[in-house]
């Protein structure tokens, strides 16, 4: 029987792909052939995380639909500015320790290190409230107003990404969000009701830099 394992050729072609499809310039897919050293801990802690932001309800959560890969997917080739240069002077002293040796910031090894200090203790050892409690604090202070010159905290990349992996899967696009395979039919002055879900097809709220 043939071997249908994926090499890194195809999945170097399938991010390529991937960027075509949902209009993204390829030129925002990095393909570097320097593979993203991750540790089985941080895998665990991002797939832990994706859950936290999307967790299961009627529909399964972000994690459950491989959200946290996709993730892992964006960062390897550097999607929405992840593998630019840090931000140099702005960068706070006691962030500096996660950025590579060519200047790019290491967004897993933050999140590691942000998720155990806010736990102060092994974060993927604490109890599922305390996890939520962890990272809803982690994302106040994200999104805090502290000015225009603040430091922008790594954790609105990666919330983004999750955001991203998941909306675009089949449960996210088709069960989360209202799908229509050929859209573009006028419907004038359509009643709302809340709670109405948003179209998955309308890519005009997805941005990247």
């Amino acid at each position: 029987m043939a071997d249908t394992g994926w090499t890194r050729r195809d999945m170097l072609g399938s991010a390529a792909l991937f960027a075509a499809v949902v209009g993204i310039p390829v030129a925002a897919v990095r393909m570097s052939e320097a593979t993203e050293t991750v540790s089985d801990r941080q895998r665990a802690m991002l797939r832990e995380t994706a859950q936290i932001v999307i967790p299961a309800t009627a529909t399964p959560g972000a994690a459950d639909v491989g959200a946290d890969l996709f993730v892992l997917l964006a960062l390897e080739h550097g999607l929405d500015g992840t593998r630019a240069p840090a931000a140099g002077s702005a960068l706070p002293v006691t962030e500096r320790r996660n950025v590579r040796r060519d200047g790019s910031f290491d967004y897993l090894a933050w999140l590691e290190r942000r998720l155990d200090a806010g736990a102060h203790r092994d974060f993927l050892k604490t109890p599922p409230a305390q996890r939520l409690a962890v990272v809803a604090a982690m994302d106040a202070a994200a999104y805090a107003d502290a000015g225009p010159d603040t430091w922008e905290s790594p954790w609105r990349k990666l919330k983004s990404l999750i955001l991203t992996g998941y909306y675009t899967s089949q449960d996210g696009a088709s069960r989360e969000l209202r799908y229509e395979l050929v859209p573009g039919r006028l419907d004038a002055d359509i009643p709302y009701k809340p709670g109405t879900p948003a179209w998955s097809s309308d890519w005009t709220a997805v941005e990247f830099s």
